[in-house]
C-alpha cells in the first residue's frame, strides 16, 4: 500500500522540478458565469479557465484527461481504453447534471440515457479555451446545468491572410503488464485559417486511431478506437456594428467494446459502438451604443449504433436558438435579457420530442466599494412539464489590499431543473413516462486571496437533490427522499521565481445519504513546471484518488499517478517537439471495476505553424 500511495510530502518535493501553466493574472477575465467579460476579482465564482497555452502544454492528451485535472471534477474512464464510456462525476453528480456548450450553444444527445454530450467526439486541437463553472447554473443556461457548465470555445481565424498549424504524434497504448512499447496510438490534425477584408475563415481536420488495449481487464484482444473530426467556420464583418458567423462540423468515432458471457462475466466480444455527429448553425451579432444583441441558431444531429447480440440504432436531434441583449448602463451595472428555445427529438419505437422555451434575465453590479452581485432568474417552460422557476444569487466582496493583491469572499445560492429526457421517458430500457423532474439546489461559500504571483482559494459547497431519477430493477423511478452532497475545493498557484510555477488542487466530496459510486472522497492534483531555457519546457504532474466503490459493492483501492512532459521549440518557435510519459511508475490500479487501465505509456510528437 505504501508503494501505491505516494506521500503528499514527496509530491511537493517533486513539484520543485518545474512549471505547468501560466498563473492567471489580475486582469484575467471570465465570461461563462455572467456572459460578460469580468475581471476575476469581480466574479462571485471560482471559474476554472483552461487557456490555449495550457492546452498546448497538454498535447497528446484527450479533452477528458485535461478537464480531469481540475478541482471538483472526476471523469471516469479517461484513464482507460480510448473508446471507454465517460462518467462526469462533478461535485458528486452524474452525466445528466452536466451541461456542455460549444461556442456558447448547448449540445446534447437526446437519445442517450443521460442526454449528455460525449466528449470523445471533440478533438483537443480544435479548442481555443475552456471555461468551467461549477454549481447550479440553470439561470443562464437552462435545463441540466446542475453541477457544472463546460463551455468549449473553438479556435478563431488568424488575422493573417493565411495561417496553418499541423500536429502529429505517435504513442504506445498498453496496460501495466505489457512492456513491449509498440506504437499503437496515432493522432494527426491540421487547421487552416485567415482573414481577407471583411471575411474570415477557419477549417480543420483531425484524426486518431488507437488499439493495443482490451476493454475488459480479463480480455486479450486489441479493441480499437478511431475518430475523425472536420469543421468549417466562416465569418463576415458586414459593418462595424454587424457581423455573422456560419459554421459546420462533422465528427465520427468507432469504438470496439466487450460484453458479457452467459454466466455474467465480462469477456472479449466483437461488440462495437459507432457515433456520428453533425452540427451546423449561424451566429449573428449587432452592437449599439452601450449594448449588443447576440443570437445563435444551431442544429445538432446524432446517429448512434450498437453492434452486439442486442443491437440498437439511435437517431436524435436538437434545434437550439438563443437570442439575448447585453446592455452596460455604465462600467458597474450590466444586464442580460434573453430567450432560449430547444427542441429535442429522438426515434425509439416511435418518434418522440419535447420543446423548452425559456425567457431569462441576469444582472451584474460591481460597486465602487468592493461589493459585487450577480443575480438572475429563468422561467422554464417545458412542453411536457409546464413552468418551472430557477434563480441565482451570487454576492461577493473584494478587498483590494495593494497593487495586484486582493482578498475576495464569495457566496452563492442557486437552483437548477432537470427534466426527464426522452430516453428515460420513452427509450428501450426501463422507460417511465410518469417521471417527475429532478430539482437541484446548490449553496456555496468561499474565499480567494491573490498577492503578486500567489493565488489561494477555498470553497465549501452543499448540493441537495430532490426527486432524484434512479435506474433500478423496475427501470427509471423518482426517489422521494432528498439527497445531500457536500464538499470542499481548494486551489493553490504560485510562481516563486521566473522559471518556476507550482499549481495544486484538492477536492473533498461526501454524499451523506447514499453510496457515491466511482467518486473519490479525496482527490489531489498537482503540477510543477520549469522553463529549462528559452526554448525548452518540462513539467511533472501528480494525481491521487482515494478508495472508491463501484457497482456491486466492489472497493477500488486508492492510487497515485505521475506524468512527465517535455517540449522544445525550434525554427524560431514555429515548430515544437514534445514528449510525454504517463503513469511513470507503472502504477497497478483499477479505475472502473472489470475494465483495463493504462500502464506506463510514451508519446512523441510535433506541431508546426506558419
Amino acid at each position: 500500500m505504501k508503494k501505491k500511495t505516494i506521500s503528499f510530502a514527496a509530491m511537493l518535493a517533486l513539484c520543485t522540478l518545474g512549471r505547468a501553466q501560466e498563473l492567471q493574472q489580475l486582469d484575467e477575465v471570465v465570461v461563462t458565469d455572467s456572459r460578460f467579460e469580468l475581471k476575476r476579482e469581480h466574479s462571485g465564482k471560482t471559474v476554472i479557465r483552461i487557456t490555449a497555452e495550457e492546452l498546448e502544454k497538454n498535447q497528446g492528451k484527450s479533452l477528458a484527461e485535461v478537464i480531469n485535472t481540475k478541482s471538483g471534477i472526476e471523469i471516469g474512464g479517461s484513464r482507460s481504453n480510448a473508446g471507454q464510456n465517460l462518467g462526469y462525476y462533478i461535485r458528486g453528480g452524474s452525466n445528466r447534471q452536466v451541461l456542455v456548450l460549444i461556442d456558447g450553444v448547448q449540445v446534447s444527445d437526446p437519445s442517450a440515457p443521460a442526454a449528455d454530450f460525449d466528449l470523445r467526439l471533440v478533438d483537443i486541437s480544435q479548442i481555443a479555451s475552456i471555461e468551467i463553472v461549477k454549481g447550479a447554473a440553470s439561470t443562464l443556461y437552462g435545463n441540466a446545468a446542475a453541477t457544472a457548465v463546460i463551455n468549449i470555445t473553438t479556435r478563431k481565424a488568424s488575422d493573417n491572410p493565411l495561417s496553418a498549424t499541423f500536429r502529429s504524434s505517435i504513442g504506445t497504448n498498453q496496460s501495466r503488464d505489457d512492456r513491449k512499447y509498440n506504437p499503437s496510438d496515432f493522432s494527426n490534425s491540421i487547421a487552416v485559417g485567415g482573414r481577407s477584408g471583411k471575411v474570415s475563415y477557419q477549417a480543420g481536420f483531425a484524426q486518431q486511431y488507437a488499439d493495443g488495449l482490451s476493454v475488459a481487464s480479463s480480455g486479450t484482444e486489441r479493441d480499437a478506437f478511431s475518430r475523425f473530426n472536420t469543421n468549417v467556420k466562416v465569418g463576415y464583418q458586414a459593418t462595424d456594428r454587424f457581423s455573422v458567423d456560419v459554421f459546420g462540423n462533422y465528427d465520427k468515432y468507432k469504438a470496439d467494446m466487450d460484453g458479457y458471457a452467459m454466466d455474467g462475466s465480462f469477456i472479449d466480444t466483437d461488440d462495437r459502438s459507432i457515433s456520428k455527429q453533425y452540427r451546423t448553425g449561424i451566429a449573428p451579432g449587432f452592437t449599439y451604443g452601450r449594448g449588443s444583441v447576440q443570437a445563435s441558431v444551431a442544429y445538432h444531429k446524432i446517429e448512434r449504433e450498437i453492434v452486439s447480440d442486442y443491437p440498437a440504432v439511435y437517431d436524435a436531434g436538437s434545434l437550439v436558438a438563443d437570442i439575448y441583449n447585453k446592455y452596460n448602463f455604465n462600467d458597474r451595472f450590466y444586464t442580460v435579457l434573453g430567450i432560449n428555445y430547444i427542441r429535442n427529438d429522438a426515434e425509439f419505437d416511435t418518434d418522440q420530442d419535447f420543446t423548452i422555451t425559456d425567457p431569462y434575465a441576469n444582472v451584474v453590479w460591481v460597486s465602487g466599494f468592493g461589493f459585487n452581485m450577480n443575480a438572475g432568474a429563468r422561467l422554464n417552460n417545458h412542453s411536457e412539464y409546464g413552468t418551472h422557476f430557477t434563480y441565482n444569487l451570487n454576492p461577493s466582496y473584494t478587498l483590494l489590499l495593494k497593487e495586484e493583491s486582493y482578498l475576495k469572499a464569495l457566496g452563492s445560492f442557486s437552483t437548477s431543473y432537470i427534466a426527464p429526457n426522452l430516453s428515460q421517458l420513452y427509450g428501450q430500457f426501463g422507460a417511465n413516462p410518469d417521471l417527475e423532474p429532478e430539482e437541484d439546489r446548490t449553496l456555496e461559500g468561499g474565499v480567494e486571496w491573490k498577492t503578486g504571483t500567489l493565488r489561494l482559494s477555498a470553497l465549501y459547497f452543499n448540493r441537495r437533490e430532490k426527486n432524484f431519477i434512479f435506474y433500478g430493477t423496475e427501470g427509471y423511478v423518482n426517489i422521494n427522499e432528498r439527497y445531500t452532497v457536500n464538499g470542499t475545493e481548494a486551489e493553490f498557484s504560485v510562481k516563486p521565481v521566473d522559471f518556476l510555477q507550482l499549481d495544486a488542487n484538492y477536492t473533498f466530496t461526501e454524499n451523506r445519504d447514499q453510496v457515491a459510486l466511482r467518486i473519490p472522497k479525496h482527490k489531489v492534483n498537482a503540477t510543477a513546471g520549469f522553463d529549462v531555457c528559452e526554448h525548452t519546457f518540462a513539467s511533472v504532474s501528480y494525481q491521487y484518488l482515494s478508495d472508491r466503490t463501484d457497482a456491486g459493492g466492489i472497493v477500488m483501492n486508492s492510487f497515485s499517478l505521475f506524468d512527465l512532459y517535455l517540449s522544445h521549440h525550434i525554427l524560431s518557435h514555429r515548430m515544437k517537439l514534445f514528449a510525454n510519459i504517463s503513469n511513470i511508475f507503472n502504477e497497478d490500479y483499477v479505475e472502473l471495476a472489470g475494465y483495463t487501465t493504462r500502464g506506463r505509456n510514451v508519446r512523441l510528437g510535433f506541431s508546426l505553424s506558419f
